[in-house]
């Protein structure tokens, strides 16, 4: 694939907005997840739009006051917008500050994904596909003290990814990325059971 001048952007961009941040209760540079969620993307087939996306695809949950809707569409098009708008568990009107109870973005997410076409998922399903690697590796280590650095604690993570494993069934989604999800998934739910 020959990158165009938007992946670069696309980049600069990241590390412009991201590039100070770290991910949840670790040292570890939040960067590392979005380039881990854009190799996951091309590794799996996907296009430009799709790891444009990728590297894009939290600010309009964690920074949505430096990189707006429009600034994606207009920057990268509606494609790419779309795509980071499917990875976002918040409201259309966020603009930054408190979120909506977690419940509620959580359900509205998996409702979302479960509408969307196979075609749409791969960035999101990337995403957990990552997620779910740092969280696996981090509970071998801390154990039940892993939940605490979450918003929600172990019953209602283990629901989220079983609920999402159900609604990417029902978009359509199957391949080696999907069956890989569902691994994860249930190494995190034998791991959980067998924890003190």
């Amino acid at each position: 694939m020959d990158f165009s001048r938007r992946f670069e952007d696309a980049f600069r961009i990241m590390m412009d907005i991201h590039g100070k941040d770290g991910r949840k209760g670790t040292p570890i540079p939040y960067v590392a997840h979005l380039l881990g969620v854009c190799a996951l993307v091309l590794a799996d087939g996907g296009d430009e739009d799709e790891a444009v996306a990728a590297l894009l695809h939290d600010t309009l949950e964690d920074h949505p006051e430096r990189l707006t809707r429009k600034d994606i569409e207009d920057r990268f098009g509606p494609r790419v917008r779309e795509l980071v708008e499917l990875c976002t568990d918040t409201s259309r009107e966020y603009a930054g500050g408190p979120k909506a109870p977690w419940w509620q973005r959580k359900l509205a997410y998996i409702e979302q994904l479960a509408r969307a076409g196979p075609s749409a998922l791969r960035v999101p399903l990337a995403d957990k596909v990552d997620n779910l690697r740092a969280i696996l590796a981090d509970y071998r280590r801390l154990g039940d003290d892993l939940w605490s650095r979450f918003n929600a604690g172990k019953t209602e993570q283990l629901w989220f990814y079983a609920s999402l494993v159900t609604a990417f069934q029902q978009a359509g989604m199957a391949g080696p990325m999907f069956d890989e999800f569902g691994r994860l998934v249930g190494e995190l739910e034998q791991l959980a059971a067998g924890a003190k």
